[in-house]
């Protein structure tokens, strides 16, 4: 029996440092470009998921540098949208910067904070990372997403939506700009396709 319990804990921290535990990538930028945001030319159909309606408001691409990433599974939209993730891109993709930054997620938000002096203006940090809610299109990019390390860079492509659900108080919306701050500031995100690149 106590061999038995050593192996599961063992095969439990192994699983922990190949699928969990963050990446210490080298100082730079590893994701130095904007993320990408395209207009409809027209409108879409909407998509029907889990009883939920998601409206495609943008076409959206982003690759980034994982800073955080958070499992819900108590509140109402979590099994529409099981992870959320603090992205950042530019200059909040660099080990120099992030070092300095102490970065949390509860509650559906992201937070930063940092002591004594800010590594970059705190309009940069606002500019270069955001918390984005993501629902995955189907079992594959959702497994992919669950297997992303924190630090690791990276793709998701996909629409920006809003998604409204009958028993809901109201439609969750995504914002359709990185320079806002605050509730209704996070990207919630259909994503089609989901690829982890690296950490270099």
């Amino acid at each position: 029996m106590k061999w038995g319990i050593g192996a599961l804990v063992l095969g439990a921290l192994i699983w922990y440092q190949t699928s969990r535990a963050p990446v210490s990538p080298a100082p730079g930028e590893l994701a130095p470009q904007e993320p990408g945001q395209l207009a409809l030319s027209r409108e879409e159909p909407p998509i029907q998921i889990q009883g939920w309606t998601l409206k495609p408001l943008a076409w959206f691409d982003i690759q980034a540098r994982v800073l955080s990433k958070e499992r819900y599974t108590g509140d109402f939209p979590s099994p529409l949208a099981p992870y959320d993730l603090a992205l950042g891109w530019g200059p909040m993709s660099d080990t120099v910067v992030l070092e300095k930054l102490d970065i949390t997620q509860n509650n559906r938000n992201y937070h930063w904070r940092y002591w004594g002096t800010s590594p970059i203006p705190e309009a940069e940090i606002n500019r270069h990372s955001a918390n984005m809610h993501l629902i995955p299109a189907s079992p594959a990019v959702a497994e992919t997403i669950a297997a992303f390390h924190i630090g690791s860079v990276v793709k998701l492509t996909g629409y920006l939506v809003e998604a409204s659900h009958p028993q809901a108080s109201h439609p969750w919306r995504s914002s359709l700009t990185r320079e806002d701050t605050g509730q209704g500031s996070c990207e919630i995100i259909y994503v089609k396709f989901a690829q982890e690149i690296g950490d270099k």
